[in-house]
C-alpha cells in the first residue's frame, strides 16, 4: 500500500475579520449579516478577483484567501480596506496577513502554521487596520507605495515562537478613516433618526412588533422628501444598548431623535414616543398610543402614521425656531426660506406680503430652491383668502410660472405636487389635471395632511356626489394625520362645512360651523353657510364693509361645481349687500 505525500506550498495567506462582531449580530442579526453579506459581494471577492487571490472559505464573520504574491495580497488588503472606508460601511474589518508553508487539503482547504499566524496577526490588527507578519514585509519593503509601523515582536496564542509584525499604513486608507471619524455636518434640511424601541413588556415577541413599528415609522417618515432620514440598518446598530442623545445625534449627523417604548399589559399595548432635539437634549414632543394586541399589525400601522403625522410638522417648528435665533449675516437660502414659512403660518394677508421678499431671496441665492419657488406662488395665490388684493393678470401668470419650474425641480416632491393641483385647479382651471397631480401626491407621501385638504378641496369642485363624499373623508384624513395643527384643522373644518352642505346634511353642516366659529368666531366661512342654510344675518353685523362682490370673489370665483356655484352665487345676492 503506498502512503500518499503530504503536498505542501508557499503562499501569502489573508485572513479577514468583523470587528465586534457578535456584540453587532445581538443588537441587529438581520441588517449587521446582510452589510458583511454585501460587502463580500461588493468589496472582497472583486479585490480577490483583480490580485489574484483564491478564496480559501468563509465564516459568518471573515474570510481566508490565499495569493501567490505577499505583493499582491497587500495590495488586495489595502484596496479592501480603501473600499470599505469609502464606501461607508457600518462594519470595520482587520486585516492579518502572513507569508509562509501550508499544508493543501484533498478539497483545496489549507492548514498549518502559515494560516494560524495570520489568522493570529488579524486579531491583533487595528480595527479597520492591516497588520503583516516580518516575512511579508521583508519581501514587500520599497515595493508598495505603503508605510509600515515597526510594532515589534508578539508572541501569540499556540504559536511558539514570537512573530515580528508591522502595521501598514496606506495614505489614502488613513485619509478616509479620518474623514469618516469626524463628525457628519449636518444636512441642509430636518434630519432625524428613529432608534430601535425599548420593550418593556418582559415579552420577547414584542421585540419584533416594536421593531417593525420602528422601520414602518422610518419608511413613512422617508416619504417627506423635505426629511432627511437615517436608514434602518444606521439607526439599528444602536440597539440593545444604553445611548447618549446627544452621541447619536453626532455621530449620525442629525438633528433630531424620535426613541420610544413598547409596553404589554393583558391584552393591551402602549407605546410612547418622543421626539428630542440632539444639539440640546430638549424634548419637543411626547405622546402615548394605545391599542388591543389582538389586532397588532393594524395597530403597528395606525400607529406608526399618528407618529408620523405628529412629528413631521414638529420637525419644521423646530427648524423655524432654530432659524429665528441666527444673526442675519450668517442666513443662507434655507434660513430665509424658514423664517419666511414662520411669517406664512401667520396666515393673514400682511405676514404673507412680509414672507415674499424672504421666498424671493431664498430663490435668488439658490435657483435651484424648488420649495423656495413653490412659496412665493402660494403667498400670492393666498392673498386674496386672507382679505389682500385679488391677483392681477401678471401675477396669475407669475403663480403658474412658478409652478412650473418648481415641478420641474422636484417632480416627485408630494408637498410640490399638492400645491401645484391647487393652481392647476384653479388658476388654469384644468380640473382633471389638477385632480391627477393632488393623487399622484399622495401616492408618493399618503401622510401628508395638506395633500389631503387639497384632494378634499378639488373633489368638492368636481360635480358628482361620490366626488363630494370622497372630499369629506379627505378633509377627515387631514384631521386624522395632524391634529394639532390649527390651520390643517381650520381648513380642514371648513371644507367638512362645504361637503355636508353639498351633500345635503344641513344639521351636521351647522354642526360644523359652531366649532370653527369656538375657534374663530370671525370666520367668514362659517357665517356664510349660517346665512345659506339657517338664514342667520350676523354676517351683515360681523362684516359691515362687506360687499356682495368680495363674496363672490372669495367664494363663487374659484368653484368649479357649478350647482354649487350657483347657489353660493343665488344666496350672496340674497344678503342684498352692496356691490
Amino acid at each position: 500500500m503506498t502512503e500518499q505525500r503530504v503536498q505542501r506550498r508557499l503562499a501569502a495567506i489573508l485572513a479577514a475579520d468583523v470587528v465586534g462582531y457578535s456584540a453587532l449580530m445581538q443588537r441587529a442579526e438581520e441588517a449587521t449579516y446582510a452589510e458583511f453579506e454585501r460587502l463580500k459581494c461588493e468589496v472582497i471577492e472583486p479585490g480577490l478577483a483583480r490580485h489574484g487571490g483564491r478564496l480559501i472559505k468563509t465564516t459568518g464573520d471573515g474570510a481566508l484567501a490565499e495569493f501567490a504574491s505577499p505583493s499582491a495580497a497587500v495590495q488586495c488588503a489595502v484596496e479592501i480596506q480603501e473600499g470599505i472606508a469609502s464606501g461607508r460601511s457600518s462594519l470595520n474589518l482587520r486585516i492579518g496577513i502572513n507569508l509562509g508553508e501550508v499544508i493543501v487539503g484533498a478539497d483545496g482547504d489549507l492548514f498549518g502554521d502559515g494560516i494560524n499566524i495570520a489568522v493570529r496577526l488579524e486579531g491583533g490588527a487595528d480595527p479597520g487596520g492591516i497588520l503583516i507578519s516580518e516575512k511579508v514585509y521583508s519581501e514587500i519593503e520599497g515595493k508598495l507605495d505603503v508605510g509600515f509601523e515597526d510594532r515589534g515582536e508578539q508572541q501569540f496564542k499556540n504559536i511558539s515562537k514570537p512573530v515580528r509584525a508591522y502595521a501598514v499604513r496606506a495614505d489614502r486608507v488613513g485619509a478616509l478613516r479620518e474623514e469618516l471619524s469626524a463628525v457628519p455636518r449636518l444636512p441642509d434640511k430636518p434630519s432625524i433618526a428613529v432608534l430601535p424601541f425599548q420593550n418593556m413588556s418582559g415579552d420577547p415577541d414584542q421585540e419584533y412588533f416594536a421593531d417593525g413599528m420602528v422601520e414602518e415609522i422610518i419608511t413613512e417618515l422617508s416619504r417627506f422628501k423635505n426629511l432627511f432620514v437615517i436608514s434602518r440598518n444606521s439607526s439599528f446598530t444602536y440597539k440593545g444598548t444604553a445611548v447618549d442623545i446627544k452621541k447619536v445625534g453626532s455621530e449620525l449627523g442629525v438633528r433630531y431623535v424620535l426613541e420610544g417604548s413598547v409596553r404589554k399589559s393583558g391584552q393591551r399595548l402602549r407605546i410612547t414616543g418622543q421626539l428630542i432635539d440632539a444639539k440640546t437634549g430638549t424634548h419637543l414632543w411626547a405622546d402615548k398610543f394605545e391599542g388591543q394586541l389582538l389586532d397588532a399589525f393594524d395597530l403597528q400601522d395606525k400607529i406608526a402614521v399618528s407618529v408620523v403625522g405628529a412629528i413631521a410638522p414638529r420637525l419644521l417648528d423646530a427648524e423655524i425656531e432654530r432659524a429665528k435665533r441666527k444673526p442675519p449675516e450668517s442666513w443662507d437660502a434655507y434660513d430665509y426660506y424658514l423664517r419666511g414659512l414662520a411669517l406664512y403660518a401667520q396666515h393673514t394677508a400682511e405676514a404673507s406680503e412680509e414672507a415674499l421678499p424672504l421666498f424671493r431671496r431664498a430663490i435668488q441665492l439658490n435657483p435651484e430652491f424648488g420649495l423656495a419657488h413653490m412659496r412665493v406662488a402660494s403667498c400670492l395665490f393666498w392673498r386674496p383668502q386672507h382679505g389682500g388684493l385679488p391677483l392681477t393678470n401678471d401675477e396669475r401668470a407669475e403663480v403658474l410660472q412658478l409652478n412650473d419650474r418648481a415641478l420641474a425641480l422636484e417632480p416627485k416632491n408630494a408637498f410640490v405636487l399638492s400645491w401645484a393641483a391647487l393652481f392647476i385647479t384653479y388658476l388654469a382651471g384644468d380640473i382633471k389635471r389638477g385632480s391627477e397631480y393632488a393623487d399622484r401626491a399622495l401616492a408618493i407621501n399618503p401622510n401628508l395632511s395638506s395633500a389631503w385638504n387639497v384632494r378634499g378641496w378639488i373633489s368638492l369642485s368636481i360635480a358628482e356626489v361620490a366626488e363630494v363624499e370622497r372630499g369629506l373623508e379627505a378633509f377627515n384624513r387631514a384631521i386624522r394625520l395632524n391634529p394639532f395643527d390649527d390651520w390643517t384643522v381650520f381648513i380642514s373644518m371648513r371644507g367638512r362645512v362645504c361637503a355636508l352642505w353639498g351633500l345635503g346634511r344641513d344639521e351636521e353642516a351647522v354642526e360644523e360651523t359652531k366649532k370653527l366659529l369656538a375657534r374663530a368666531p370671525n370666520d367668514l366661512y362659517a357665517w356664510l353657510f349660517r346665512w345659506i342654510i339657517e338664514g342667520d344675518p350676523t354676517i351683515r353685523v360681523q362684516f359691515p364693509k362687506l360687499r356682495s362682490s368680495d363674496l363672490k370673489r372669495i367664494f363663487v370665483e374659484p368653484t368649479r361645481n357649478f350647482m354649487h356655484r350657483a347657489r353660493l352665487e343665488e344666496a350672496i345676492d340674497r344678503l342684498g349687500l352692496p356691490e
